[in-house]
């Protein structure tokens, strides 16, 4: 069962409260800090705990928790970035990923760490401030005392476990709190809010040994890259990927491990560019002949798209011309081959039969490619200036290209920024 119910809006009743850290364990000092480093990497807890400036995962002493010490940077547009860090987001991104799998939105909210609220769950018409703890066991004596150290500003109490037993969970549940059993279950009971279902267990999702492992992470991976610095809900994009909420979840909870994205989902990284990279070659085929302008019914066979370019799905051209097109220093002659991507082998094969496939590249008059990611045909460019008149594909994509030559390609990558609208983030 997950039910969200409206609240009548009254403010939580108070509750004893203890200062510091919500992520302190019990026998830890108030205030105590650890420092974080500038990109992601494991560290024993107690090396952590004796350093400044550090935000304790929460995890009790001895245990085996990683420590995710991600850094992330203010832009990816420019070359003057500077680093700050954000460590342990590992139990948020959690609770964050739980909840997407039930079509609930949660985020970090903006000074969390003063305030003692560190996830704010967003139904629809409840918000309801959360704090988080991170447990190895949870029993009835744990829930207690979890409970009477409930921080001032949260409206109610999250528990992390591998394991909540039953008379923990109730305790919980009738407390205004509730618990997160990573062995697949989840349970909140605060006010306008209740929440009790199963979710995927950790260990079935945490498999994933690569972001980009399987076409979804690919897709996800190129929707991010398009628009780096925008704040990305995994509900959201499952939706516009026509993916699930929990595959999605899994793919962002991944690149958020390797210090990719930031909690918010925005890219922090251009390793992300680059992993892209090392999978986005398909192979080509070699046309001879372009297809003639003014031929609907050969348009439509081949669902080239240019009628309205921004609503339709359809060729775009790539590579070096497109690169000139937008202004990149490259070199483009007259009467050299066309590069294109197409959506699907379907449209590959068929444009084979009707231009005719050229005998070697050398006498190719164009290529297609099926594209890596759906975006790829979805979100074609008109530009004035682009003598070619067909549309262009979007400048991460052409990039992306580039990228593949490791010589001459990634030189003009060095020496090119998009214009005005686009992002840079190679």
């Amino acid at each position: 069962m997950v039910t969200a119910a409206v609240a009548s809006g009254k403010p939580s009743p108070s509750r004893e409260s203890i200062p510091g850290s919500a992520w302190s364990q019990p026998d830890e000092p108030e205030g105590e800090k650890c420092e974080v480093s500038l990109r992601p990497e494991e560290k024993p807890a107690e090396e952590c705990r004796r350093r400044p400036w550090f935000r304790s995962c929460g995890r009790p002493r001895g245990s085996s928790g990683r420590l995710l010490l991600a850094s992330v940077r203010c832009s990816v547009l420019t070359e003057h970035r500077t680093i700050e860090t954000i460590a342990c987001m590992e139990t948020e991104a959690l609770v964050v990923d739980a909840l997407a799998q039930l079509g609930l939105d949660a985020h970090i909210p903006e000074g969390a760490s003063d305030a003692g609220v560190d996830l704010i769950l967003d139904t629809g018409g409840v918000r309801l401030a959360l704090q988080v703890k991170r447990r190895a066991l949870v029993t009835d004596s744990v829930a207690e005392q979890a409970l009477r150290t409930l921080a001032p500003h949260a409206e109610a109490l999250l528990i992390v476990a591998d394991r909540v037993t039953e008379t923990a969970r109730k305790i919980l549940t009738t407390r205004q709190a509730g618990y997160y059993d990573l062995r697949g279950r989840l349970a909140l009971r605060a006010d306008g809010v209740v929440i009790d279902a199963e979710v995927a267990p950790l260990r079935e999702r945490s498999g994933r040994t690569s972001p980009l492992s399987g076409k979804v992470g690919l897709e996800i991976a190129a929707n991010l890259l398009m628009r780096p610095q925008r704040e990305t809900a995994v509900r959201d994009l499952a939706r516009q990927l026509g993916r699930s909420a929990s595959t999605v979840s899994e793919v962002l909870s991944a690149l958020r491990r390797e210090g990719m994205v930031d909690a918010k989902n925005a890219v922090t990284d251009s390793r992300l560019f680059w992993l892209v990279a090392d999978r986005w070659a398909t192979p080509r085929t070699y046309l001879a002949q372009l297809p003639p302008p003014g031929d609907a019914a050969l348009s439509q066979a081949l669902r080239l798209g240019v009628v309205d370019v921004e609503h339709e799905t359809g060729w775009a051209l790539t590579d070096s011309a497109a690169a000139a097109a937008y202004g990149a220093p490259v070199a483009f002659r007259s009467g050299q081959a066309l590069d294109f991507y197409v959506p699907d082998q379907t449209v590959q094969r068929r444009a084979a039969t009707l231009l005719g496939a050229a005998s070697t590249p050398a006498q190719a008059r164009a290529t297609v490619r099926i594209a890596p990611a759906p975006a790829v045909v979805q979100s074609r460019v008109h530009l004035d200036a682009n003598p070619m008149e067909w549309p262009l594909a979007h400048p991460l994509f052409v990039a992306l290209d580039l990228a593949q030559d490791v010589g001459r390609g990634r030189e003009i990558l060095d020496n090119w920024t998009p214009g005005e609208g686009w992002s840079r983030v190679w």
